[in-house]
Order: structure tokens, then sequence, then C-alpha cells
């Protein structure tokens, strides 16, 4: 499906974000919305024939500004996520449809304080498998190179000079792929998504055995 109309308002949002116009133009917003709602839901379909889901979440667009020096009402992007089913599946995906910035992003963005330790656990012992996934042809094709914040310096407990390090001083594990504007109104473009996903598939099964293990192996679930 297309999604032009989206593209369209949320181009001209971008230049009129204040309340007044957003008000004049709530039928335009509301036909984007339902466009995109079909864009996510046909997302989804797609990603379940290969993964299984909790759920599948669309952000509203209005902008909690109460703590914010950006005091823009509404966002100019929408953005939703997707959910693999806990607890035998970890990981997630953000999918964005903004003009000139649509892009979507998987991995573990927040990882929680236990899950994250065990991980560093996990490369501290053997980090070869992962290497393996991060540096296979498919993979990158899709996906790039590993993103996220890091420590400046070795986590407490763990070696600075590790051969892992640059692995250990992550506090995020995330990538992401871009699209253009061209791109996301494809006809195709849901399956594409689709198939990027699965693309992850790799890194993904792996930090679910992680996460759904200790280091011995056995099953934490």
């Amino acid at each position: 499906m297309s999604i032009k109309l989206t593209l369209d308002f949320l181009g001209k949002l971008e230049k009129n974000n204040n309340r007044d116009w957003f008000a004049e133009n709530k039928k335009e917003y509301d036909t984007a919305l339902a466009e995109v709602k079909v864009l996510f839901n046909d997302v989804y379909i797609e990603m379940e024939t290969h993964d299984q889901f909790d759920k599948m979440k669309l952000f509203r667009i209005y902008r909690d500004v109460r703590f914010s020096k950006n005091k823009q009402p509404y966002k100019n992007n929408f953005g939703g996520s997707f959910h693999r089913a806990k607890p035998q599946l970890r990981g997630g995906c953000y999918l964005q449809i903004q003009p000139g910035n649509n892009f979507m992003a998987a991995g573990f963005w927040s990882p929680e304080k236990e899950d994250l330790l065990r991980i560093r656990k996990e490369f501290e012992m053997d980090d070869s498998e992962i290497r393996d996934i991060l540096n296979n042809k498919t993979f990158t094709s899709a996906w790039g190179e590993l993103e996220g914040d890091a420590l400046k310096t070795a986590p407490k407990g763990f070696d600075k000079e590790h051969l892992a390090i640059d692995l250990l001083r992550k506090k995020q594990y995330i990538f992401s792929h871009k699209f253009t504007d061209k791109e996301v109104q494809s006809p195709n473009f849901a399956k594409n998504v689709s198939d990027n996903f699965k693309a992850m598939r790799p890194f993904f099964d792996y930090m679910s055995d992680v996460l759904t293990t200790d280091l011995n192996g056995m099953s934490l679930i």
C-alpha cells in the first residue's frame, strides 16, 4: 500500500507544529493515522510468518512536553514497536515513518541490569559465536555494524584488557536500517521490513538463548 498521504501530512506538520494548525487539519491527520495503522498491521502480519510476538504497539503522535526543552506538541513521525514473545524469545523491533528519516531498529535498547550482566558474562567467557554473527555478510548487508551507547572504560568487575572489551563496554546492543521515502511507498515495503527483521534472527536466537540460560547452559525458564 502507499503511504503518500502520511508522508505529506508529516511534512506539513514539521513546518506547522502547533495546536491550532493541527486542529484545523485534524481530518488529514485521521486519514494519515488510518493509513499508517494499515501499514504497521501489514508489517506485523508479514513478520509473524517467521517469528512470534507478544504485541505490536503504534505510539501516539502527541508529545509529553512537561519535562522537555522541546515544547512542540506533536512528533514529526509515526513510530511503533514489535515485541517478541517472552519469556522464551527476547528482543524487539522499532519502525519509524518520517519524511527523510524512515528507519527500523532492532536489538536491545535498554536491557535490564541483570540481563546486561548476563550478556557481558557470556561475552567474557566466549565471544566467538557473537563475532561470527556480527561478521556474517548476510547479516551486515541488512544491518551494518553494532550500534549503541558504551562505557568509556570496562564495566565494574571486568578486565579492561579483555579481548572482547569492545562488546563488554556496550550498554546497548542495537542495529538500524534506513529507508528512503520512495522505498516506504513501495507495495513491497511491509515484506522488505519483514525480510530485514528475519535477517536479524541469528542475533536474536543467540541472545534469547543467552538470556534464558545460566553460564552452564541450564534453562532459566
